[in-house]
């Protein structure tokens, strides 16, 4: 199985972490979350992976190497120019009609073996992993009538809303539909797919999940990580760690 691991950001929202690093290599715990990532696809079947690289990417590359230390063949784009998270597929030289995209960011104990097996089953160009996320806002909002009187208050409520985990399985179809060059988000290929008759599926879980973007998130990984190793990396680190 293919695997995509989308790593060229720049990591400005984690800063100062980021200054001279790369954020695919921020460690979580003693590990770096690529590290993890690529220890993850690994266990789930993956044997070929490409690393979508950028910003800082000689450390990226002397880090991971060949990708024989995870029993991966594992090969590199370097983007000259931002190609955002679509854009950055065109570089990928690959036969698999198939294969997962990641943003090198992510903390889950997500089963990619099973999301493959999902999209191949479902004929869609295209699947989006989602998950429920609940948002709470911060103050009492107020409800009115037409002439300004109050005609109700809801004290800090929290609204509900199904979001993306930057997590899909693209077919090679659907790359086909972004120009070489081209900066596209993956939100836009998605939509490109819909608007050329195509269909793109959704993948819900429950699974553990979190966006290492900010650094509020990247200090709750730490807690989480270091608690349930074995979540993330099978109960054999336990014993390693």
């Amino acid at each position: 199985m293919k695997a995509v691991i989308l790593a060229g950001g720049k990591g400005t929202r984690l800063r100062p972490y980021t200054v001279g690093f790369p954020k695919p290599l921020v460690p979580v715990g003693d590990t770096p979350v690529l590290d993890i990532l690529l220890q993850q696809l690994s266990r789930a079947g993956f044997n070929d992976v490409t690393v979508s690289t950028g910003h800082l990417a000689e450390l990226i590359r002397a880090y991971c190497g060949d990708g024989s230390k995870w029993e991966l063949a594992l090969d590199y784009t370097l983007e000259e120019t931002p190609l955002h998270t679509a854009g950055a597929l065109k570089l990928v030289q690959t036969d698999a009609t198939e294969y997962l995209v990641m943003n090198g960011d992510v903390l889950t104990t997500l089963d990619y073996a099973a999301l493959m097996d999902e999209h191949r089953a479902s004929g869609a160009q295209a699947t989006a992993v989602t998950t429920t996320r609940d948002f709470p806002v911060e103050f009492g909002v107020v409800r009115t009538d037409e002439s300004g009187s109050l005609v109700g208050w809801d004290e800090k409520p929290s609204h509900t809303h199904e979001v993306s985990m930057g997590i899909y399985v693209v077919s090679s179809s659907a790359v086909e539909l972004i120009a070489d060059g081209e900066a596209l988000g993956m939100p836009d290929l998605l939509m490109r797919i819909i608007e050329h008759g195509g269909r793109v599926a959704t993948h819900h879980t429950d699974e553990y999940w979190l966006d290492i973007g900010r650094v509020g998130d990247y200090e709750q990984a730490q807690t989480d990580f270091e608690a349930e190793r074995h979540r993330f990396l099978g109960p054999e680190s336990e014993s390693d760690a």
